[in-house]
């Protein structure tokens, strides 16, 4: 079932199991304010159980680019377009939050976001391969995240 994110009123469905869920919640909301006030895009969320496709795209982008595959358990994704450009997302138990971001006619603006809940710990996976920029978020405290662009046609 999916679930339309509300930057207003955060809530925690859908990532009660997560030790960081307040957190994690912030988040999500965060990115659901940039959609709405840049692109006036409801930010839906779908549980990974009913979003496989979505998950194994980013799973693909994640490994083929940077070898990366996450431990964490995936809760929710997302996967939309807006303008010309597709955006897909999966937030994890542990806090972490992963975008692509695919222009659908310029192949030099694809890029893979990384971004860390407020209070969690560098996945063992990320360790001393990206370095995180802080940005401070009413909704989310302190984020931190990093990107890497993405090489390959997908």
């Amino acid at each position: 079932m999916s679930y339309v994110v509300d930057f207003e009123n955060v809530s925690t469905v859908g990532l009660e199991s997560s030790p960081v869920a307040e957190a994690l919640a912030g988040l999500r909301a965060h990115e659901a304010r940039y959609f709405m006030n840049k692109y006036n895009h409801k930010f839906t969320v779908v549980p990974v159980h009913e979003s496989q496709d979505t998950l194994d795209y980013i799973n693909r982008i994640l490994k083929e680019e940077r070898d990366l595959e996450f431990a964490a358990k995936p809760l929710e994704t997302s996967h939309f377009q807006v303008e010309n450009i597709r955006w897909s997302y999966v937030f994890y138990e542990d806090g972490l939050e992963v975008n692509v971001m695919y222009t659908v006619d310029d192949p030099k603006k694809r890029a893979v976001g990384l971004k860390l809940s407020d209070g969690m710990e560098v996945p063992k996976e990320l360790e001393g391969k990206f370095k995180f920029a802080r940005q401070k978020s009413k909704l989310a405290g302190t984020i931190r995240g990093t990107f890497f662009i993405i090489k390959g046609e997908y």
